[in-house]
């Protein structure tokens, strides 16, 4: 397959938009007269080592649920709800998918970014400050569920105030290191790491505008960090449960999203 990019290994190659993606406009918040179409972007530089090692041989995005790659079912998600613009990074082993999927989706502007990062948070940041404005659905790739459940938390989200950051929250711990998330009677997250959690976030988020430009004045080593941050910060912060998410790693994860793709919707 062609190369996706043409500069040297690592650049980035979204389409306009080159300074830090967390940096905030200067002269504050601008006056929003109408809201933008909502855009999405897709986290997908992950190495998989895991299921490298349990023999599957594709890149992490190729893997399949059901018969359907990762990457090609997030991003069928994201064009049911409406999106027609989507900027994903996937890291330097996984060039092959920039002229795959798009040649899959010829007509969803796809935002590439081809880069080896040191960090989930690093990731999000680069997605984030994709070339769009307004809020921004991210997803990591590896967060598989059934159409029908992505699209009612979508529809769910999308009802909270544009200027609040909405998490998806999910009771199926499927996940080594699950970030759980304590909400109040309206649904707005108070606390994330809490121990025995009901429900831990499922690597879906609907970004506020303001969050996607906002750097972070405390070292935050990993996306977790940040969105605790965030918190901090008085970012109004929600959270819309999706009854089955699973984080795909392992080839006991793929076995498990495999058997809730073949229960009846």
């Amino acid at each position: 397959m062609a190369d996706p990019g043409s500069g040297p290994p690592g650049a980035a190659v979204l389409s306009g938009r080159s300074r830090d993606p967390f940096t905030a406009r200067a002269g504050g918040t601008a006056t929003v007269t109408s809201a933008p179409p909502l855009v999405g972007g897709i986290i997908a530089a992950g190495e998989g080592s895991r299921l490298r090692e349990a023999g599957f041989p594709v890149p992490k995005p190729m893997v399949r649920v059901a018969g359907v790659p990762l990457l090609e079912s997030v991003i069928r998600n994201f064009a049911a709800a409406g999106i027609a613009r989507i900027s994903i990074i996937v890291n330097e082993r996984e060039r092959d998918c920039v002229e795959w999927a798009s040649g899959r989706f010829p007509d969803i502007t796809l935002d590439w970014t081809v880069k080896t990062t040191a960090s989930s948070l690093e990731s999000f940041a680069i997605v984030a400050g994709g070339p769009a404005a307004g809020r921004m659905l991210i997803s990591t790739v590896d967060a598989w569920c059934r159409p029908a459940d992505f699209a009612g938390f979508v529809e769910a989200a999308r009802r909270r105030p544009e200027e609040t950051t909405v998490l998806g929250l999910t009771p199926l711990v499927a996940d080594e290191k699950p970030l759980g998330a304590r909400i109040d009677g309206r649904g707005r997250i108070t606390a994330l790491g809490i121990p025995a959690p009901a429900l831990v976030t499922a690597g879906m988020y609907l970004v506020s505008a303001r969050a996607r430009r906002l750097a972070p004045g405390a070292p935050c080593a990993r996306l977790r960090d940040y969105l605790g941050w965030l918190i901090k910060e008085g970012e109004p912060m929600y959270g819309e449960t999706i009854e089955t998410v699973v984080d795909v790693d392992r080839a006991e994860d793929v076995a498990l999203a495999e058997s809730l793709a073949a229960r009846p919707s």
